[in-house]
Parts: C-alpha cells; sequence; structure tokens
C-alpha cells in the first residue's frame, strides 16, 4: 500500500460522543434525539461517525438521499433511517428492502409509495413533512385539507411521524421561529382530527435545539451541532461543544526568498522584506477554499501564521519569517485546535462569506479521515 500524503482530517470520536451527549442533556427525558449523518456525516466520514453515534445511543438516524440510507444499513445501522429528502420514482422497492422510513411531501410520491408497498404485501411507516414557513419541501398549511383525506385513503401507508422544518432557528431573536411553532401545533390539532396518531412530532434542528423550549415535539434533529459547529454568535455560550474535524498537514518544503519576490499564482502577495516561505501540500482541491487566498491562517506549534499568496489546487504557500524554529515535516493545523490555539470553522466560514456547514462538506473525498480518540 502507497504511504498517504500528509494532509489529512483527523476525526476526534470523543468529541462527536460529547456533543451528541450535550444533545442528550438539552433536550432530557422523553425526547429521542435523531442523529443527521447526511452528505457523508457533514464531510466528517459516515463509516466512522454512525457507528460511534449508534454505540453511544442514539436511537434514530437521518440521510437526505435513498443511498445514504442503504449505505447506514451497509455499515450495520439497525436503527430506523429517515430519508430527509423523499423519495425519488424507481427508489420505492430500495424503502422497502432495506426498511427506509421515507419523508413524504408530495401526493404523487405517496401514491407510487402506497402502490409498491401494496405490491410487496407490506407496510411503509413514514413522517409527513408540512412546511410552516420554510417555503422549500413539505405540503402548505393552508392545503392540509385536501392532503389527509387523500393519505387517510392510502391503507398501505403508516405515519408515523409529523415534521416540520425551521428557517431562521439561528437568529433567536426573529419572530418567525415562533410563528412557525404555532403553526406546527396547529397542524398536530388537524392531523389528528383525521384520525392520523404520529408518535414522533419534530421540528427542531440544531439551532433550536440550544435556544427554544421543544413544546409538543419528543423528536429533535441535530446536525451541525453533533460536529461542533455551532459556536458562534447566539450560540458561544451555554452550553459546551468541541469541534470533531482537526484538518492538518505538514512542512514539505522551506525557502528563503528576498525582498520584492511574487509568491504563488498572480503575484498577488510580494515580500515587503527578506522573507521565509513555507510549502504545505494541500489546496482548494481538498477543500482549503481558494478565497483564504492572502486571508488565511494556518496554526505552526500553536502559534499563528498567514497564508502568503493564491491558494492553488494542490499546495498553499505561509509566510513563516516570523517563526524561525519551523522545520520541514513540522505539523500545520489548518482547522481545529493545536494547543491553545485553535482555528474554527466559524472564522473559515466568515472568510470566505459562507457557514460552517459548507467548510466541512467541502472537505474533499481525496483526503482521508483518521479516526483518532476511539
Amino acid at each position: 500500500m502507497p504511504v498517504p500524503r500528509p494532509t489529512r482530517a483527523e476525526i476526534d470520536l470523543a468529541a462527536l460522543r460529547h456533543n451528541f451527549q450535550e444533545v442528550l442533556g438539552a433536550v432530557g427525558r422523553g425526547c429521542d434525539v435523531l442523529a443527521v449523518v447526511k452528505a457523508d456525516a457533514y464531510g466528517h466520514g459516515v463509516g466512522h461517525v454512525a457507528p460511534a453515534l449508534a454505540a453511544a445511543g442514539a436511537r434514530l438516524f437521518g440521510v437526505a438521499l435513498v443511498e445514504e440510507g442503504v449505505a447506514l444499513r451497509r455499515l450495520g445501522i439497525e436503527q430506523p433511517i429517515l430519508v430527509l429528502g423523499g423519495v425519488f420514482p424507481g427508489q420505492e422497492a430500495e424503502i422497502l428492502t432495506h426498511r427506509l422510513t421515507p419523508v413524504l411531501y408530495d401526493l404523487n410520491g405517496a401514491r407510487r409509495l402506497n402502490s409498491a408497498a401494496r405490491n410487496a404485501g407490506q407496510a411503509i411507516d413514514y413522517h409527513l413533512k408540512v412546511d410552516t414557513g420554510m417555503g422549500r419541501l413539505g405540503f402548505r398549511v393552508e392545503t392540509l385539507g385536501e392532503v389527509l383525506p387523500v393519505l387517510k385513503q392510502l391503507k398501505s401507508l403508516h405515519m408515523v411521524g409529523l415534521m416540520s422544518h425551521l428557517a431562521v432557528a439561528d437568529e433567536p431573536d426573529r419572530p418567525l421561529t415562533g410563528l412557525q411553532y404555532q403553526a406546527f401545533a396547529g397542524v398536530l390539532e388537524q392531523v389528528a382530527g383525521y384520525g392520523f396518531t404520529p408518535h414522533y412530532r419534530h421540528i427542531a434542528n440544531s439551532a433550536a435545539i440550544y435556544s427554544r423550549e421543544l413544546s409538543g415535539c419528543n423528536l429533535v434533529r441535530p446536525g451541525i451541532s453533533l460536529y461542533g459547529g455551532l459556536t458562534g454568535g447566539p450560540f458561544a455560550h451555554g452550553f459546551t461543544q468541541r469541534p470533531v474535524m482537526c484538518l492538518v498537514s505538514q512542512i514539505a518544503q522551506l525557502k528563503d526568498v528576498p525582498l520584492g519576490a511574487g509568491i504563488s499564482y498572480g503575484h498577488r502577495f510580494v515580500t515587503t522584506r527578506h522573507s521565509r516561505v513555507a510549502a504545505i501540500p494541500v489546496g482548494y482541491a481538498d477543500g482549503y477554499n481558494r478565497l483564504l487566498s492572502n486571508r488565511g491562517e494556518v496554526l505552526i506549534d500553536g502559534r499563528r501564521a498567514p497564508v502568503a499568496g493564491t491558494v492553488c489546487m494542490d499546495w498553499i504557500l505561509i509566510d513563516v519569517t516570523d517563526h524561525p524554529d519551523v522545520q520541514v515535516g513540522d505539523r500545520v493545523t489548518l482547522l481545529g485546535r493545536d494547543g491553545d490555539a485553535v482555528i474554527t470553522a466559524e472564522e473559515w466560514a466568515e472568510k470566505i462569506g459562507s457557514i460552517t456547514y459548507e467548510v466541512f462538506c467541502q472537505v474533499s473525498k481525496r483526503v482521508p479521515r483518521i479516526v483518532v480518540n476511539a
């Protein structure tokens, strides 16, 4: 086996377990937790993350796609798996074969699933999604009077959950979240009026878990908080959260360059003194965003050093002039903690004009995920 290049994402399963326990403590008894592991566990590697969460006590899992649900079953996950993105035509057999629980948000999909289940002599559990203000997937509240009678006639489908999704839960002062909760409470009554008795009632994502009373709900759907990515703004205090991913590499070359030397593509960095530059084998093909050109920083021996010039596909260059003791082979922390210093996903996201979710998901497949603290 060839020895991989030194750039890697270290996945701290102890931090993952800690974050999961924080969720359990926040919601208390009587409320279940659906661990969201879509998009390869937000880029952390579902093959490591899902079994660790199952062992820690996760009773349900959430994915975006049928294919992701199938992959979880092949990992040996036996807990219920909710397919948040629904079922597309032709995927009905996979739902039945792998005992997946679909989210329903349109009647044509419901009819297809009902027909497939009836023909197989089985029943399919589902969660009904209602749009209370997100404006994305789900039946609009005002259409339920037409939708629910149709669903009642689909005898091979069994509503086990009722759900919605919050649009601005990460902005606790916005009134929309409260209005969505009110709408959802009305939907619960309306659904019950048609004789449905869904066991699970859920609307809360990570942000709502730590900012709202979960009245009327008995299930939450943490995603980003499991991975240590909900620490900024109003969520900077009140609970402890640990980053699960640490993206690291090492110095491949050190080079002394004179005053006035151009560095990297476009020479957008020009030295203003005699300088020392370190080449690090990581670039935008690995998920180190090109918008970090001349803006990003790394940690070497617990101290910050700036990115010099344009981020390349496979390389970044670091100005280490103020780090005279660095050597080829020294560890470089791109994202995560080194001693008392830390570069957070929130910091990255602010610099590139994005969000922590994208920071994690952009770490590419060519970066190996290495488990620590298993």
